[in-house]
């Protein structure tokens, strides 16, 4: 029996509309380029390109080229290996006009209005394509994601300049100028870029320092100078010995990595607290042309990854800047060990201009209490204000397994929570990378296993360095960068804690003075098998291999403690303060095991401030699953100072 069916007028509106947006999107020859589908067709008079990816990205973003289709197109390919559409109009000899521009309105239009193209695209202008896409964007700031730009012309009287007549002269007639009017052209790329700081532009400029076609210093060093007296970003990338040709990077994954973090979908995930601003650092970078930048934290910060990311891209920022970046992350400590090592490891060159600090992993998988999280990261952040009130801060919170289950439940980790009251309590600026990965990982972006765990692989350490330079983006925009005067932090007349460790200081074992059983070590060698960090193997230790062992110290402060390698041998000391009953501490860790771990412990936190003395023995009792009753003295810790 025959079926009929019939549909009302809106369903078959629906109908056709479903099948539009399956039909072919541009009516022209197709073909194919990398690998990837090519349509070739014209827009009024025009030749167009449009490269399609194989999997579109959400929003469908896309990067516009006005010239050079498929010359030194690494970073297109790779754009399209991530959902992008590569996009051409051939705008190549209008030497960024109006008349280009309102071509290319036209045809912006028509991607996104009637293609659903993303309304943010990225530009990419190589050569003279560089004119055009400044000079599109100054116009049209709310619809540009970012800018790449490579050996860019920015500067007509540089390129083509009048010693190329035919050239000079094809830009003569674009304009409709006539000579005086040529002469004092202000159209060029370098003008008038008040409308790109504003908006807060990200560019990036790749450049060969001996191009001699188009020299950096008559084109993109003028565009970023000019760029930044606005408070608006570029980074450059200069190439070492490299003329004009060949453009691009033998690896384009630096910038494939600029123009895709740059989406409003990759951005949307980002967490980060804006307090306060970054002027400090920058205008020191700018003006002085010298920076100190100091990163604290532990083995994610001490390892290759996100640190040397940003180290790279603050010489990006900053090209003419000497830097002196001190790496101060050591494996497995977190906040307390950090704000007792400060004076000695993040001041020790210096005045620092930028610190970066950060102590949630460690601080939660070392059981440090809520109140020591606190007292530990206070500790850091009070003592780097006042050692130098102009200096800039950002705290930064990284992963750790526990903290996606957590954040699967709709809640923070309180380590972070707490990290969290230090940084409003003094204004600084916080980056949750913890709460954006387990976001990313929610939504399938990739595994923990594809991020590389705790300690991330180059991909999870991609993550880091994007959302911190994602902040340098919005804080070194003209939006927050309103001073070029420094201006001193306000420091809190009362601390948070009046017992946080922001008089903390390493104190030379030297000064105790030893009854028995302790040797100064130099250099100490680990008397039982286990793992010693290269950071510690040719150090100076106080070491007490046996039961009985004792010393004393005196010391003036409000802490005490030690700063110890926990290893296999880890015993159980027995101390005193002014002359009161011991109390008995378990050195052995979780890892003594098979590693001398690096650990502070404060013997007790809460003293009056002034002079104290500690007895300090080894116990002839032992944790079970230690093999002898050691003790290896570093440093003594104490929150105040040595008599």
């Amino acid at each position: 029996m025959r079926k009929y069916f019939y549909f009302t007028f809106t369903q078959i509106i629906l109908i056709c509309l479903v099948s539009l947006s399956f039909a072919q999107e541009f009516s022209g020859t197709q073909s194919t380029w990398q690998g990837f589908a090519r349509e070739n067709f014209v827009f009024k008079d025009l030749s167009a390109i449009v490269v399609s990816p194989k999997q579109v990205a959400p929003n469908k973003p896309w990067i516009f080229r006005p010239a050079f289709f498929g010359a030194f197109a690494q970073a297109d390919a790779g754009l399209l290996a991530r959902g992008w559409h590569v996009v051409y109009l051939d705008l190549t000899h209008r030497y960024g006009s109006p008349k280009a521009i309102a071509l290319f309105d036209s045809f912006y239009e028509e991607l996104v209005k009637h293609h659903q193209f993303s309304p943010k695209v990225a530009l990419e202008g190589i050569s003279r394509g560089g004119l055009f896409v400044v000079n599109w964007a100054k116009q049209n700031p709310d619809k540009v994601a970012a800018i790449y730009l490579d050996a860019p012309v920015c500067d007509v009287k540089s390129w083509p300049s009048k010693k190329q007549a035919e050239l000079w002269q094809g830009f003569i007639n674009e304009y409709q100028l006539n000579d005086k009017e040529a002469d004092n052209f202000k159209g060029n790329a370098i003008d008038n870029l008040e409308t790109i700081a504003k908006a807060g532009i990200s560019i990036l400029s790749v450049c060969g320092d001996a191009d001699k076609v188009v020299p950096y210093a008559e084109n993109s060093a003028i565009l970023r100078r000019n760029l930044m007296k606005l408070g608006g970003n570029m980074r450059t990338i200069l190439k070492p010995g490299v003329d004009h040709h060949p453009h691009a990077l033998p690896d384009s994954t630096p910038i494939v990595n600029f123009v895709h973090q740059h989406t409003a979908d990759y951005q949307s995930k980002m967490h980060y607290q804006l307090r306060g601003n970054l002027n400090n650092a920058r205008n020191i970078f700018e003006k002085t042309k010298k920076g100190r930048v100091t990163f604290l934290g532990g083995s994610i910060t001490e390892g290759n990854g996100w640190r040397n990311a940003i180290c790279e891209e603050l010489k990006q920022r900053f090209p003419d800047t000497e830097f002196d970046f001190i790496a101060a992350g050591i494996s497995s400590m977190g906040s307390t060990p950090h704000a007792f090592r400060f004076k000695n490891d993040v001041l020790k060159n210096g005045k620092v201009d930028l610190l970066f600090v950060e102590a949630a992993v460690n601080d939660f998988t070392n059981f440090f209490s809520g109140r020591e999280q606190i007292r530990g990261m206070e500790g850091m952040v009070r003592q780097a204000l006042l050692s130098n009130p102009d200096m800039d801060i950002i705290m930064l919170h990284f992963i750790h397994d526990p903290f996606i289950e957590i954040y699967k439940e709709g809640k923070t980790p309180e380590v972070i929570l707490n990290h969290e009251k230090v940084a409003d309590y003094y204004q600084i600026t916080s980056i949750n990378l913890a709460q954006e990965i387990a976001e990313r990982m929610a939504a399938n972006e990739f595994t923990w296993k594809d991020f590389g765990g705790t300690h991330p692989s180059p991909l999870g350490h991609t993550y880091y360095s994007a959302t911190i330079s994602a902040v340098f983006d919005k804080l070194w925009s003209a939006k927050y960068f309103t001073d070029e005067s420094n201006r001193p932090h306000q420091i809190k007349a009362k601390p948070m804690d009046k017992y946080s460790y922001f008089d903390g200081q390493l104190i030379d074992v030297r000064n105790a003075v030893v009854k028995n059983g302790w040797h100064y070590e130099k250099p100490w060698k680990a008397q039982t098998q286990g793992e010693v960090r290269k950071r510690f193997s040719d150090i100076s230790i106080l070491e007490a291999l046996n039961e009985g062992a004792e010393l004393n110290l005196d010391f003036e402060g409000k802490a005490i403690g030690i700063f110890t390698l926990a290893g296999p041998d880890a015993g159980i000391l027995e101390f005193s303060i002014d002359g009161k009953p011991f109390k008995k501490l378990d050195l052995f860790t979780n890892w003594s095991s098979g590693l001398y771990l690096p650990w502070v412990y404060v013997f007790e936190a809460e003293l009056e401030n002034k002079k104290h003395n500690l007895i300090l023995r080894t116990s002839k009792e032992s944790n079970p699953k230690s093999v002898g009753h050691a003790c290896q003295i570093y440093y003594f810790v104490v929150n105040g100072k040595a008599n």
